[in-house]
């Protein structure tokens, strides 16, 4: 057994690096109304012209914005991670890295590893930048581009999935990595109170499919789904 995994000298969310880091990212993460009042114009063209929710605004337009998980959402995401001993992690939808930091803190105490994704390069850059400083560089990869083409050389099994990225995505992605799943594994998913999410939650939830899944509404709306196999 190793030190991640009996407990032992297991920094996760207590050392100082990671908590100085992520408290500046939620600090500089209020800020996001502004950010997204800016683009008020553009969602209401895309509203007038019918378009997908998901569709409404572009990576380049949403740049500067977090879109953040809350603390408390952070804290779940590191806490299954640690439940279940996750070592092969994935992310879709790094923005600025703070749900990276999360998910990065429970595969360093797990003795694992996390590869996560972004389309937006200087996303890509900051998000890097925070896990230097958080000192989880070496347990977290960052992968520039699209997450159909970033994710699709993923090595089986993979623990745990987080898709927090552009929603109309959210299914093509699980698509992409189901078939590395192992039973057991977690898929959590931000965001499903979305229009554009109420497939995804229904395929999730089943009877007859691959998920136990539930939807947690506690501080936003995550669905947390088990694997259990394919029907």
């Amino acid at each position: 057994m190793t030190r991640a995994e009996d407990g032992g000298d297991a920094p996760g969310l207590r050392d100082p690096r990671v908590v100085a880091v992520l408290d500046r990212l939620h600090r500089e993460a209020r800020g996001d109304w502004i950010r997204i009042l800016r683009q008020a114009p553009n969602v209401l063209r895309g509203v007038l012209e019918r378009r997908s929710f998901a569709t409404l605004l572009s990576p380049a337009q949403m740049r500067d914005v977090y879109i953040p998980v809350s603390p408390q959402q952070g804290r779940l995401l590191y806490t299954l991670a640690r439940a279940t001993g996750a070592s092969r992690l994935v992310e879709f939808g790094a923005s600025f890295g703070l749900s990276t930091v999360y998910l990065a803190s429970a595969a360093r105490d797990t003795g694992g590893r996390l590869i996560s994704t972004e389309i937006e390069p200087g996303k890509v850059a900051a998000a890097r930048g925070n896990l230097d400083e958080a000192g989880l560089a070496e347990v977290a990869e960052i992968r520039e581009g699209d997450a159909l083409d970033t994710l699709a050389d993923l090595e089986a099994p993979v623990d745990l999935v987080f898709l927090d990225g552009w929603k109309d995505l959210y299914e093509p992605v699980l698509d992409l990595l189901e078939p590395k799943l192992r039973q057991g594994s977690l898929v959590v998913a931000d965001n499903v109170d979305f229009p554009d999410l109420r497939r995804y939650v229904a395929r999730m939830q089943a009877s007859d499919g691959s998920y136990v899944s539930t939807t947690l509404s506690a501080s936003g709306r995550m669905e947390v789904s088990v694997f259990v196999g394919r029907p």
